[in-house]
């Protein structure tokens, strides 16, 4: 039995964890710990976990616990995935993976030393889905690829939220924009260069959207877009452009809820279509597999301090800072 303790009481964390886990006999979401003791203890009763702690340390430091998900906010991540690392836990860390490269770095050489699992929760990437879209992208079929489109945006009105929180390392960019930057890197297994960045502010320092163009060592371009806040108000989708054809998919982030693949080329035109198993539960797989098996992830450490730097180039090309740990 894997026995997972979970810092925070986050709402992502029923999808994420809490249902995955019940629907895997060999998983165990052991303990809950937040900042708010009684929302806690809520989430506890709520949810079937067995124990409540006092604090994030308390958690970690746990004996009984063997992993940790770390679902707080970004500032946070890379504070607390070394505290689990320093008291012998696997973690599985929520994206984006901290609040910029360095201290991304930091924790990747932590996790290299320990010995011990540390993934991000980029779990799109472990659904067929992307699998079959970098199959198609790198087996020839469209040719030499010129051109490449991805965006996730979406409408969060509430300015009271915690994404934009420049103290938490909040922003567009952050929450959803590195998900386009995870996609475009994953889909060619290259590292872009960022040649220009444009942000629509919330309020100063604060990206409620942004948009990047990146260039790769092949030549080709993309174009990567999010938002939380925008006249895009609704789009997740990726295309791709190559000499003989395109690629286009619906939704690849979340393909459980809806999805769609489209491929044209020399060959005509077909539809692709997957599961509608979570990509959390495929996460869990993985995870578990790491742990267990020694089985190697998609989104190690190393993938996550190349993401970072990504959307570090990026704010520093929009005329912003780059995020910076909560203190």
């Amino acid at each position: 039995m894997l026995r997972i303790g979970m810092l925070g009481a986050a709402r992502i964390a029923p999808a994420a964890l809490i249902r995955p886990a019940k629907a895997d006999t060999g998983v165990e979401v052991a303990a809950v710990a937040a900042r708010d003791t009684a929302k806690a203890r809520r989430f506890a009763a709520t949810h079937g976990v067995s124990k409540v702690h006092e604090s994030y340390q308390d958690l970690v430091d746990d004996p009984e616990i063997d992993a940790v998900y770390n679902p707080l906010p970004n500032g946070l991540h890379g504070r607390w995935t070394l505290a689990a690392l320093a008291a012998g836990k696997h973690v599985l860390c929520e994206k984006p993976f901290t609040a910029n490269a360095a201290e991304a770095k930091t924790v990747a050489d932590a996790a290299g030393s320990s010995g011990l699992v540390v993934m991000e929760a980029f779990h799109y990437r472990y659904h067929p889905m992307l699998k079959r879209a970098i199959e198609v992208m790198r087996d020839g079929e469209l040719g030499v690829i010129e051109r490449i489109e991805a965006a996730m945006c979406f409408p969060l009105p509430k300015f009271s939220d915690i994404r934009y929180d420049l103290g938490l390392a909040g922003g567009a960019l952050m929450d959803a924009g590195c998900y386009p930057v995870h996609l475009v890197r994953s889909l060619t297994g290259e590292e872009p260069k960022v040649l220009s960045a444009r942000a629509k502010l919330h309020k100063p320092n604060v990206d409620r959207a942004m948009t990047a163009e990146v260039r790769f060592d092949e030549g080709y371009t993309a174009e990567i877009t999010c938002s939380l806040w925008s006249a895009s108000l609704l789009r997740m989708s990726a295309t791709v452009y190559g000499s003989d054809g395109l690629m286009s998919l619906t939704n690849p982030y979340m393909p459980q809820m809806w999805h769609r693949m489209t491929v044209m080329s020399n060959g005509g035109k077909r539809t692709e279509r997957f599961t509608k198993r979570p990509t959390y539960a495929f996460q869990l797989d993985a995870f578990k597999n790491a742990v267990e098996k020694g089985e190697p992830t998609l989104t190690p450490p190393e993938d996550s301090v190349r993401n970072m730097a990504v959307i570090d180039a990026i704010y520093t090309a929009a005329g912003l800072e780059p995020r910076v740990p909560s203190s």
